[in-house]
């Protein structure tokens, strides 16, 4: 269950970063909602959907509860021990499985109790909402039902059901909320947000999870805010200006949609943004392969599914079945001190080994004859010839009986023919099961064993894994010696800062190429006000996402040399996504703001505010003004010469959200000047910007 749960998470994760580079910016909403909801199922759905085994990227098993991984016999070869030998050390092996099992039930219990405690918050709103919308009075407006609420909270909406204090606006922006919850309502955004709540319930842990909802929600405010512009009767000044009035620092529940004035900055800027280019969409289609990806290398092979609750013996492995056989023709080549044999059974099936030439006893040359291969398992029997070092013949193999009896007593059995010679190609022997028992591991599958030997998993190689790592899991150790992870790296991990490092998080960061001076690089570069408690938190669920983005420790220097000492992992991330880069920052220092925050460096270049810009409003006198009004004034499009046609109609000590105000609501020189000439000389604009809403168009 657990891989299964971290497997989803992992989905999510990766599709949550694909959506914020490549998708979140553009305006195709209506494509983004699919997309959205579409990887949320997914990453559900995909973990169980086994894949052909030709495609599968994954040569051995790590999840021994779901499944049991098979190697084809064409792909193994005798490996020579590779790792240095270090001096043994005894380890007290007592209650050691008892304890790794009671630490992953324990975990499990940890997972379904927050499973349960998120599945009663969600009831518990769904509980509440309900009873708000039937138990107060309600206006019935066709299929929508409005709720007159009392208190001072953000309109919102859930199913059918608007809830709106209705003395809190005035009529125009009354129905502007009315129609932009309608909109919600006849789209079902509701169920996207259902949806997303059920997400939270199973993946409660995944911060991924939680900004995924954050995503969905902003994505159909995105959607909902460009319908409402398409209405004719909507004007789009008005609007944002009446989404300025609406928003209120109280947060209704996360089941509504609703108005929230923490996002309404990204929503004027999405308004105001250019329509993505057509041309654009190609950025969707990579979203596919990334999941195939996923699926070729995590999804167990179709021929080696196998449930838990079987109580059938596991099916065996299509390939061992297809390309070697107990009887058939071979092929054999020597090179030096070994041979290469090719195994031959009929035109599709073929598989070859390599044995080492002092194995074979009496090989014919240029004459023809019998030779064997003896081993625990087995003996192979070849008859056929060599001349000079190419031979050809025919092979048998003879299961040894005493074989299957031995690996019965240690608890493993092998009984067909097909397992035997698998065993014996890769030698697996009775005293490398007694060796993995001696070291604790008593519960051993057969179907564990071979990448386990094929991989030469040796009692030196387990004894310093176990050095570092004494309760390691038996499945992680095939990864682990696929991957090159060794004692040395696992202290290197931890001298960088991963005092507890899981197998998991080792196989992530080995996979990633993330050693240890990386992440002390990176840490180093990152100290700030962090504490103790909180700081491996914060950089363990960032570490991958740097190391994907190459942040090292040059790009943070760089910003330190400017005053940055503290900027948070998410800012970097987020700085180096956007291209962020010292010179641009430069650029306003030089223009006289030196005490700009980071966020509000990414707001502004996600809007484009350029140095230049500034320094136009700076030439026509507007010398201090704030990286928020920036922000605004770029997403208004207001320039310098706008601001000069106010001053030229007598509005000269015009402040910045006076402009800005004016901008959003339509009240532009032009209007002044009409409204002038038919009587209306006011001295103060905001009794423009309140004519301009009155006559609306």
């Amino acid at each position: 269950m657990i891989p299964y749960i971290l497997y989803t998470a992992l989905i999510l994760a990766a599709c949550f970063v694909f959506y914020k580079l490549l998708l979140q910016k553009e305006t195709f909403f209506h494509l983004n909602r699919y997309i959205l909801l579409s990887c949320m199922i997914l990453a559900f759905i995909l973990p169980l959907v086994p894949i052909p085994q030709q495609l599968s990227l994954r040569k051995a098993a790590v999840e021994k509860p779901v499944e049991a991984a098979k190697i084809p016999v064409s792909k193994i070869e005798p490996v020579q021990s590779k790792v240095q030998a270090v001096e043994p050390t005894i380890v007290e092996q007592t209650n050691e499985t008892f304890n790794l099992e009671s630490a992953v039930q324990w975990l499990v219990y940890l997972y379904w109790f927050g499973v349960i405690v998120f599945a009663l918050n969600f009831l518990m709103q769904v509980v509440l909402l309900l009873y708000r919308a039937y138990s107060k009075s309600v206006i019935q407006d066709g299929k929508f039902r409005i709720i007159e609420i009392t208190d001072d909270k953000a309109p919102c909406s859930f199913a059918n059901n608007i809830f709106i204090n209705p003395e809190k606006y005035e009529w125009e922006t009354y129905n502007q909320i009315l129609l932009h919850e309608k909109i919600h309502i006849e789209q079902k955004h509701t169920i996207d947000l259902l949806l997303a709540e059920m997400v939270l319930i199973f993946q409660w842990f995944n911060p991924f999870a939680w900004q995924w909802r954050k995503a969905l929600e902003i994505n159909l405010e995105f959607l909902t805010d460009d319908q409402m512009l398409q209405q004719d009767n909507v004007e789009k000044e008005s609007y944002q200006f009446s989404l300025l009035k609406v928003a209120a620092p109280q947060f209704p529940l996360s089941l509504t949609t609703n108005y929230n004035q923490s996002l309404l900055k990204k929503r004027i800027i999405m308004m105001n943004s250019k329509k993505s280019n057509v041309h654009t969409t190609w950025k969707y289609f990579f979203l596919l392969p990334l999941l195939v990806l996923f699926a070729c290398l995590f999804n167990q092979p179709a021929a080696q599914s196998q449930t838990l609750s079987s109580n059938e013996e596991p099916k065996e492995n299509l390939d061992i079945k297809s390309e070697m056989k107990t009887e058939g023709d071979w092929f054999a080549t020597i090179k030096g001190n070994t041979v290469e044999i090719h195994f031959k059974n009929n035109e599709r099936d073929n598989s070859s080994s390599t044995f080492q030439l002092s194995e074979l006893a009496n090989i014919p040359r240029d004459k023809q004859g019998t030779f064997t291969l003896e081993r625990e398992a087995g003996t192979m029997s070849f008859n056929g010839k060599f001349e000079g070092d190419k031979g050809m013949g025919t092979y048998k193999f003879i299961p040894n009986a005493a074989y299957s009896a031995a690996m019965l007593k240690e608890g493993v059995v092998v009984k067909k023919d097909i397992d035997l010679i698998v065993f014996f190609m890769i030698n697996i022997k009775v005293s490398y099961v007694q060796m993995l028992k001696k070291n604790g591991y008593t519960d051993i599958d057969k179907d564990q064993l071979i990448p386990l030997a094929a991989l030469d998993i040796n009692e030196a190689y387990i004894t310093s894994i176990k050095q570092a790592i004494p309760d390691i899991d038996l499945d992680n150790l095939v990864p682990f010696k696929s991957l090159g992870i060794d004692k040395a790296f696992i202290e290197e991990i931890r001298k960088a800062g991963y005092k507890d490092v899981s197998p998991g998080k080792l196989i992530a960061l080995k996979s990633q190429g993330i050693d240890g001076k990386y992440i002390t690089d990176v840490r180093n570069s990152t100290k700030g006000d962090k504490t103790d408690n909180n700081k491996d938190s914060d950089d363990d669920d960032d570490i991958i996402a740097f190391k994907s983005l190459n942040v090292d420790q040059e790009f943070i220097n760089s910003f330190k040399k400017l005053g940055y000492n503290n900027i948070s992992n998410s800012d970097l991330i987020a700085m180096k996504s956007l291209n962020v880069t010292p010179e641009y920052i430069s650029g306003f220092q030089k223009a006289g703001y030196k005490d700009i925050q980071v966020d509000d460096f990414i707001a502004m270049k996600s809007l484009n505010v350029t140095p230049e810009y500034v320094t136009e409003f700076q030439k026509a006198g507007y010398k201090n003004i704030s990286a928020s009004d920036l922000v605004a004034l770029k997403s208004q499009n207001i320039t310098p010469d706008l601001m000069q046609q106010y001053k030229e109609l007598g509005f000269n000590d015009l402040a910045i959200d006076d402009i800005i105000g004016a901008k959003a609501t339509g009240t532009t020189p032009s209007f002044i000047k009409s409204m002038r000439g038919k009587g209306h000389d006011f001295k103060n604009i905001e009794k423009y910007i309140e004519l301009k809403a009155v006559l609306g168009n």
